[in-house]
């Protein structure tokens, strides 16, 4: 029954932060959803800035926290290994529907797009963000990373093997494509309202921030093969005609 329960769990969570990323994207394009970012009760711009860093801030540190080898091995003494990961994306889905619903709307322009030349530039720069993030997540392995492949394992009854290193595609030219797709969904605007770049900046500094803790961790890991991929491939910015070569590391179990 556990393995039924753990299954049908991992499955719903995936499919609340699907439509979660889903409304994201419309939130920040202020189109499709109830609430955009800049709609809303217009409150003094003191008090929305406070709530708004303090959202981001309720995201960013549970989210990169968990995240962390160190606090895994204590949660899955109280969650089992198998639903660990979905229950991350669960927490971190459940404190993304929080910002939307608290976030203070501060529509004052920073910049507006007036060609039309322009917002198309800007518009397609956020589309190729979103195509960015999710093909950089399934040349990952999307399943695993949204918890769904940890449940199916389960659910047969086969053990679950982490995944190898492995430098293909987009990760030949920038160490961190996902990441790279993130921004261009947060700053790729024809009209950047003051609670916009708010987002922006805060969203953009825990990346920063978790990135470092995220390269910690998988240099120590894998060792001198991510040492030498991190030595000849940028992190966020790719170096035209510049590529790693491809790189498939055998699966292993992580150093306790």
């Amino acid at each position: 029954m556990f393995r039924i329960a753990a299954f049908i769990y991992g499955v719903s969570t995936y499919a609340v932060m699907f439509l979660t990323f889903l409304y994201l994207f419309g939130f920040l394009a202020n189109l499709l959803v109830p609430k955009g970012i800049d709609t809303g009760t217009v409150t003094p711009v003191v008090s929305a800035l406070a709530i708004n860093v303090f959202l981001i801030a309720l995201f960013g540190i549970p989210h990169s926290v968990m995240a962390r080898p160190g606090f895994k091995e204590w949660w899955t003494r109280i969650v089992p290994k198998p639903i660990e990961r979905s229950t991350y994306v669960l927490v971190s889905t459940v404190l993304m529907i929080v910002m939307f619903w608290l976030w203070q709307p501060m529509p004052q322009l920073i910049w507006h797009a007036e060609s039309d030349w322009a917002q198309v530039v800007l518009w397609g720069l956020f589309v190729l963000g979103i195509f960015v993030l999710f093909a950089s997540t399934f040349i990952i392995n999307h399943f695993d990373l949204f918890g769904l492949r940890q449940v199916f394992l389960n659910l047969k009854k086969k053990p679950y093997t982490y995944l190898g290193f492995k430098v293909t595609y987009f990760y030949k030219f920038v160490r961190h494509p996902l990441y790279v797709g993130w921004l261009l969904i947060f700053w790729a605007t024809p009209a950047m309202s003051l609670g916009h770049i708010v987002f922006a900046i805060g969203m953009s500094a825990y990346i920063l921030i978790a990135v470092r803790y995220e390269e910690r961790d998988l240099e120590r890991y894998h060792g001198a093969t991510y040492t030498n991929y991190k030595r000849r491939v940028p992190m966020l910015v790719p170096q035209i005609g510049k590529v790693h070569e491809t790189v498939t590391e055998r699966p292993l179990e992580p150093a306790s």
